[in-house]
Order: structure tokens, then C-alpha cells, then sequence
């Protein structure tokens, strides 16, 4: 390679070179260029290997867990019949009542008044009533023999006929008053349990107006909702076992599922009767209620070690394209290590089997691109 330097005159005549210092640059780069390419950048460690598990349809299973809630089948909401105040309470919260047993108890100043009204008319009208007989007698007698008209005989029939419709009505309008007496006194219909009171001695209360809420324990029932196409197979196999809060497992007394649908949420209706239990379960608790499934349908089952709870979040780790990506689920039982999905995966996706070494993937992925990004 050859160069040409030119030189510039100076001030004082005299030329010298304009790029002196441009052969030592030049011969340096020559230098370098000729040594080869820059040496390769270190190689970034390789992601982690997780083990998976492909989530498949279990046909063997035949059963499918629901939610359900405890509900009584005798439950009553005891309220005034009449207008009173209240005088006392008999019963409260969690006691055991009889049949028959008074829980409370009103005034009756008002009506046993009515009541002594309703006797006085009463008397007042079966002495009308006995005097028109005496006088429908007496004309039928004189009718024999044509002592008296038979327009008079007429008028004393129609007295009679009256006297006997007013002492009828005086006979009913007692009857009316006796009852709201007894209205003054509140019994329990059955035998059960107090769960609710709504009043306190010396509050007024008028017809209407709640005053203690009253169940049977010994008989009670879970209603559950389910699809078209799960209701045809407990219909078939008409079975249920019962998970209830405190962990203990019974077996349902009768299952009924209703003939028709619901024809706004297209959902069967489904009635599971618990048998009658030492310590029953309080009304309003949770039951998980396991019902046989579809067999076509199979139940989806995963390992038990491979869900997330944070906090109410129920889910798993699913790999997509070797990414993990936590998805939330709605669980069913777990027994023998395995858990039943409701919903939330379908069958031929894979899992994470290890929660944590799928969250120190993705923390991995992540710092991957950020240094991706820097460079």
C-alpha cells in the first residue's frame, strides 16, 4: 500500500508533513486486523431442565367432588301473630327445645279484653236465638189452627233464622278472640334447636315481626346445581358420599335428582339427604359431596405436590413452549397424594411436578432477557 503525503507551505516558506502522526495509527490497526476476529463472548448458562407431568383424563375414577352447603329441611322463622309487647324469652341461642315448649311470651291486657267481648256477645246472642225458637214454636202451634196468618208464621221463621246466623257469628267471633289470645303465647312447633334470636324483653312487636329462628337437627340436606351431562350420571347411579367440615366422612342417606332443568341456567338440580348423625352439623357449613361422573368424561387428576396456594390462589405452574406460567384452578378432593381438578386444565397440557423449581425458571428467564436487552 502506497501514500501519498502532501505537505503545505508554512509561514516561513518552509514545508513540513501535514499527517506526521498518521503512520503509527495506521500501522497499529494494520496490526489488529491482521491478528484475527475478537475472541467469543462467555457462554451464558442453560435453563434448568423441570420435570412435568402431562395431565390426563383418569376414566378409571367414576366420581367428581362438589361444593355443597348444610341446610335444614324443618327450619322456621317463629314471628308475632299479634300485636303485643314482649314480656319474656324463654329459649336463646343453641338451646334444645321440646315440642310444644314456650319460647315466648307477650301481653294480653288487649286480648283478653276481646276475648270477655266475644264471650258477652256470645251469651247475648244465644239468648236471641233461644227467644226466636220459643217464638217460632209458639206461631207454628197457632198456625194449626188458624189462630195466625201465614205472613206472621213467615216473620217469625225469618226471626228465628237470624237470631241462629247471629249466634253462629258470635260463636266464630270467639273462637277469633281465643286465638289471638294464644297468639300472646309462642310455642316451638317441634322438637329442634334455637338459632337465631331477634327480640328482647320489653320491645313491642306487631304481626309479622321475627322473634327466633327454629330447626330440626335430625333431618338436614345439601341442594347442589349440576350440568346437563353430569346429571344424567348420578341419575343413573343414585350415590353420594359426604366430606363435612370438621373431616368426618359419611355416606348420603338418598339422593334425588330433579326431572327437569333449570331454564335459565340449564342446570339440574340435585338433592343430597344426610342421615341422621350423633353430632349433626350446624346449618350454613360447607360439604364437599362426592357424586359419580360421567364415564366419558373421567375425572382429571394431578399430583397434590405440584399445586400453589398464595393465599385464596389455588393453582399450578402449566409449561408452554418450556415456559411456566402459573394458572389458577378449582380443586376437588385430595387423597393418596393426588388432587381432582374441576376446572382450570385440560387433558394433554403439562405441569411443573416442582412449584419452586418452576418460579426459579422463570426468575431465571427473566434475568435471561434483561441482560438480552442490555446488550
Amino acid at each position: 500500500m502506497r501514500l501519498q503525503m502532501m505537505n503545505r507551505p508554512t509561514l516561513g516558506g518552509r514545508r513540513r508533513p501535514a499527517a506526521r502522526g498518521l503512520l503509527p495509527a495506521l500501522a497499529l490497526a494494520l496490526g489488529l486486523s491482521a491478528c484475527g476476529d475478537a475472541p467469543p463472548a462467555p457462554e451464558r448458562p442453560a435453563a434448568p431442565t423441570l420435570a412435568t407431568h402431562t395431565v390426563a383424563a383418569d376414566g378409571t375414577a367414576g366420581f367428581r367432588d362438589w361444593d355443597g352447603t348444610v341446610e335444614a329441611v324443618r327450619e322456621a322463622v317463629l314471628s308475632a301473630q299479634t300485636s303485643g309487647r314482649v314480656t319474656a324469652v324463654e329459649a336463646d341461642v343453641n338451646d334444645r327445645v321440646a315440642a310444644g315448649a314456650v319460647l315466648v311470651r307477650l301481653t294480653t291486657v288487649e286480648q283478653r279484653a276481646g276475648l270477655d267481648a266475644a264471650r258477652a256477645q256470645l251469651r247475648a246472642a244465644e239468648a236471641a236465638a233461644a227467644e226466636a225458637e220459643r217464638q217460632y214454636r209458639r206461631y207454628a202451634s197457632l198456625a194449626q189452627d188458624k189462630y195466625v196468618s201465614g205472613a206472621q208464621l213467615d216473620q217469625a221463621r225469618s226471626a228465628h233464622d237470624a237470631a241462629a246466623a247471629a249466634r253462629d257469628a258470635a260463636r266464630a267471633q270467639l273462637a277469633a278472640a281465643g286465638q289471638g289470645a294464644d297468639y300472646t303465647t309462642v310455642r316451638a312447633p317441634y322438637a329442634g334447636i334455637v338459632s337465631m334470636r331477634s327480640v328482647e324483653p320489653g320491645e313491642t312487636v306487631g304481626p309479622g315481626h321475627p322473634l327466633l329462628t327454629l330447626y330440626a337437627p335430625d333431618a338436614l340436606r345439601i341442594e347442589l346445581a349440576l350440568p346437563q351431562s353430569e346429571a344424567e350420571a348420578v341419575r343413573a347411579r343414585a350415590q353420594a358420599s359426604l366430606r363435612l367440615d370438621d373431616g368426618r366422612g359419611v355416606d348420603a342417606a338418598e339422593v334425588v335428582v330433579y326431572p327437569s332443568a333449570d331454564p335459565r341456567s340449564h342446570s339440574v338440580g340435585v338433592r343430597v339427604n344426610l342421615p341422621a348423625l350423633q353430632d349433626p352439623p350446624a346449618p350454613g357449613t360447607t360439604a364437599t359431596v362426592r357424586l359419580p361422573a360421567s364415564a366419558a368424561r373421567g375425572a382429571l387428576r394431578i399430583p397434590a405436590k405440584a399445586i400453589v396456594r398464595r393465599g385464596e390462589l389455588t393453582g399450578v405452574y402449566v409449561v408452554q413452549d418450556g415456559r411456566p406460567l402459573l394458572r389458577q384452578l378449582r380443586l376437588g378432593g385430595v387423597e393418596g397424594g393426588s388432587a381432582t381438578v374441576l376446572s382450570g386444565l385440560k387433558p394433554g397440557e403439562k405441569i411443573a411436578v416442582d412449584p419452586l423449581a418452576a418460579l426459579a425458571a422463570i426468575q431465571a428467564q427473566r434475568k435471561a432477557a434483561a441482560e438480552a436487552r442490555d446488550e
